[in-house]
């Protein structure tokens, strides 16, 4: 919207628009259409399959297979080469699939924020201008629209007439309270937010009450709506999961690319053996890879994501938004609409003494009735719902005279009535200082009444006053007047000397099943944040009704305070302030919010979350779709999130000791013996197998423990976990090594070496069954179980089978099977008491 729009009168905003009150002309519009383009909002592109898999090389466990599967395939190791070109591609095509069914899924629930407007057109320059509905996205520049109760904003828009208009803004400021809007020729200075001039509506708000005739002066990418895309837009920062694989990553590829160069280097110095050995190098930087990371990433989240959606009707449009949720430790959301619906209903009414009086509902819910009837409202506003659902039927044994509907500059809605014995009564209500400066009261009792109806305000409710009087000499009317004669507003709608009846209390309607899930999320682990536009009392009555302690309550523009539960009068910027602090803090954040004021904030968090109902671009920012704004179904998300995060932590736990320790003792082994500890075949296939079980890792169930706080992958803590358990792993390898160095001292050196690389060969596979296993703690009918007995089948059974003697393997005689076992059962012991010693230390 034109800056020059806000200060302009209407006069002159008509004529830079080069339009009038009639509206425009078929052909004026349909030319504006071919300049402008569509009234749609912004929404980020969809990527195609080919972009997406492209993309997935970014992840640098990917990448660095990549390479390696490059350098293989120059040293002529083509099976190498051949077998992690294969895994990259696997990885690529699952994320890219995965992604692919998220967008669909989310185009299955996407709403568009408006469908028809109320546009006056005409078929000619000399044509008297009819009303009809177009498309929003036929509306153009110089439109005159037509607004009521109930309809959403089009487009950003000038009031020309306005008559009771208030507006919810609730999906661009966040305060669920509706805005008073009219149509000032001269505008007023704005407030301090963006949102804030009253003559002026925009795209994504709806009508409350009241009615209006605008011309649109912003469309499409020009709109307020638009420009919060362009704020919140920019690089979006990388998440928890990116955060922590990332930390993982770079410190084991920094030794990955390390290793070639050190193997070759020792073995040329110290036994003489050059390029021959890289074949060797490269299968020992492979066999330190997690090769199976991306494909088992990638099935965990998108099994995960799969089953949210067809359970739970929860759309995860980023894969590792899944880990996200399930590492997340604070929830920061809106009140209005998740906590609160959109609906207040009467707490109790009060007399002048404070004390509870049904007549001044009675009252009040009479007033409401009228205006309703003779204002020509085709619905009541949220508080006269509420009034007319607390009093039953009302306004029955009353004729009504006139009304005048609440009027922004008044602050008060007015209706007269007859039917009681004596002159028409004048019932007014509206917010408490204005009718208190209409009531015949001294000045100690007007602040006695303005003190009671702070107090109930500062408790969190929101506080209606109601006062009445008697007018002499307006004859009543009869029964059965004219609509138009019984529909005219009042002329007493300003009269003074009233006499005050009470105060009316209104509380926000909670939302069904908020306080179960709340208890559910803080059992998980989860610390909820209420960040709200609303006032600060509002929202704390609200927290401690679904038994939220609000703690310490602060407002948006204090000194930031990470620890208040409730931030009040937030507007975007301090939304996505207070989410950038946690984060800042080590906290991994998710965001809920539904508004253009939540995209800043949703971009900022580890995980955005909106409902189906959200804008569309809260929707297209967000990370994860909920088909309804429901608290629970955010507890069913972080629990999948726990599932696949625990699955993908064990796998690494149990994948990186194993390979850490193996590459310790393959290079060790390197060096003090005279051959090869194994043949780069022996080694490609001793990988394949323990890849091939480690797939069991997608389909595990965790442990209870491990779904009931959040789980995330610390760098620090975890390479001290898989260097501990590493070095423990190379231990027992170098055991085995040294009781084969002993035993083998027959005449032939290709039977010992024969012989050597098989039991080094079984060992590998059986220490690396044990360590999946142990570490991972589970039942031997699980799918872990079952994968580690496979594994240790395969390392007893596959060097005496033919495909062994093709690796260059034998059968080992029935003494090594009995050192192996001794070995074995020593690993298992120690295994066992570090990994007890490592779950009592684990806060």
């Amino acid at each position: 919207m034109a800056s020059e729009d806000e200060a302009a009168t209407s006069l002159q905003v008509l004529r830079r628009l080069d339009t009038g009150p009639r509206g425009l002309t078929e052909a004026e519009a349909a030319a504006r259409l071919a300049e402008a383009g569509e009234n749609t909002p912004p929404r980020p592109g969809t990527a195609r399959r080919p972009p997406r898999c492209v993309r997935a090389l970014r992840d640098p466990f990917t990448a660095v297979l990549l390479v390696l599967g490059l350098a293989s395939a120059l040293v002529a190791s083509w099976g190498t080469a051949v077998v992690i070109l294969a895994l990259v591609a696997v990885s690529a095509a699952l994320r890219a699939a995965g992604e692919h069914r998220a967008d669909r899924s989310l185009a299955a629930l996407r709403q568009l924020v408006a469908g028809t407007a109320t546009v006056l057109r005409r078929a000619g320059p000399d044509v008297e201008p009819r009303t009809r509905e177009v498309a929003v996205a036929d509306l153009v520049p110089g439109d005159v629209v037509r607004l009521g109760p109930g309809d959403l904003v089009p487009a950003d828009v000038r009031l020309l007439r306005a008559r009771g208009l208030t507006v919810h803004q609730a999906v661009l400021t966040g305060e669920s309270a509706p805005v008073a809007k009219a149509a000032l020729d001269v505008p007023r200075p704005a407030g301090p937010g963006p949102f804030d001039e009253p003559h002026l509506c925009f795209q994504g708000s709806g009508v409350a009450s009241g009615s209006a005739t605008a011309v649109v002066v912003a469309t499409g990418e020009r709109t307020r709506f638009a420009a919060a895309r362009g704020a919140a837009g920019g690089r979006r920062e990388a998440s928890a999961f990116d955060r922590s694989v990332h930390g993982i990553s770079w410190v084991l590829i920094r030794f990955m690319l390390l290793t070639p160069p050190l193997v070759l280097m020792a073995n040329a110095g110290l036994r003489g053996r050059g390029l021959e050995t890289l074949p060797f190098a490269v299968a020992v930087a492979v066999g330190l890879t997690p090769e199976m990371l991306p494909v088992v990433v990638t099935t965990c989240l998108a099994r995960g994501a799969a089953l949210l959606a067809r359970a739970h009707r929860v759309v995860v449009r980023r894969l590792p938004a899944l880990h996200d949720l399930g590492a997340a430790d604070v929830l920061c959301l809106d009140k209005t609409g998740t906590l609160t619906q959109d609906r207040p209903v009467v707490e109790r009414a009060l007399g002048p003494d404070g004390e509870e009086d049904p007549e001044v509902l009675r009252w009040a819910a009479v007033g409401a009735w009228w205006t309703l009837q003779l204002a020509e409202l085709p619905a009541p506003d949220a508080l006269d719902e509420a009034l007319l659902t607390a009093a039953g039927p009302v306004g029955e044994e009353y004729d009504g005279i006139g009304a005048v509907p609440f009027d922004p500059e008044r602050r008060t809605a007015t209706a007269v009535v007859t039917g009681l014995p004596g002159s028409p009564l004048l019932i007014t209500k509206g917010a408490a200082e204005a009718v208190l400066d209409r009531c015949a009261l001294d000045p100690a009792e007007r602040e006695r009444l303005l003190a009671l109806a702070a107090r109930e305000a500062a408790t969190g409710l929101r506080v209606l006053a109601v006062a009445t009087t008697e007018l002499p000499g307006a004859g009543p009317r009869s029964r059965g007047g004219t609509p138009a004669a019984r529909g005219r507003a009042y002329p007493a709608a300003d009269a003074h000397g009233l006499t005050f009846r009470g105060l009316v209390t209104f509380r926000d309607t909670l939302a069904p099943g908020a306080a179960e899930a709340l208890r559910t999320l803080t059992g998980l682990g989860m610390t909820v944040r209420v960040l709200t536009g609303d006032h600060p009392a509002t929202a704390a009555r609200v927290c401690r009704e679904l038994g939220l302690d609000p703690g310490r309550v602060v407002v948006a523009g204090d000194p930031l305070d990470l620890d208040a539960t409730v931030v009040a009068r937030c507007t975007a910027e301090d939304k996505a302030r207070v989410v950038a602090g946690l984060r800042a803090a080590g906290h991994t954040v998710g965001f809920l919010g539904d508004g253009v004021n939540d995209v800043a904030a949703l971009r900022a968090a580890d995980v955005g979350i909106a409902p189906r109902t959200a804008v569309d671009l809260a929707r297209e920012t967000a990370d994860v779709v909920l088909a309804e704004k429901d608290l629970g179904a955010i507890g069913h998300a972080v629990t999948a999130g726990r599932h696949s995060s625990a699955n993908i932590a064990s796998y690494l736990r149990v994948t990186l000791s194993s390979n850490l320790g193996n590459v310790i003792a393959m290079l060790s082994a390197g060096l003090l013996l005279p051959f090869l500890p194994m043949l780069p075949a022996q080694v490609l296939a001793q990988n394949l197998c323990f890849d091939a079980a480690q797939l069991a890792f997608a389909h595990d169930r965790p442990r209870p423990a491990a779904l009931r706080r959040p789980t995330a992958l610390r760098p620090p803590a975890f390479l001290r976990f898989i260097t501990g358990f590493g070095v423990l792993n190379a231990v027992a390898d170098l055991a085995t090594l040294g009781v084969l160095a002993l035993a083998l001292r027959g005449h032939d050196a290709l039977d010992d070496q024969a012989v050597f690389h098989s039991a080094w060969f079984t060992e590998n596979l059986l220490t690396q069954a044990l360590v999946m296993y142990l570490l991972r703690g589970g039942s031997h009918r699980g799918p872990i179980g079952r994968a580690a007995a496979a594994l240790a089948a395969v390392g007893l059974l596959l060097p005496p089978s033919p495909l062994g003697a093709a690796l260059g393997m034998t059968g080992l005689p029935p003494a090594f099977h009995l050192l192996l076992a001794a070995v074995l059962a020593l690993y298992a012991l120690a295994l066992r008491a570090a990994r007890a010693r490592h779950d009592g230390l684990r806060p």
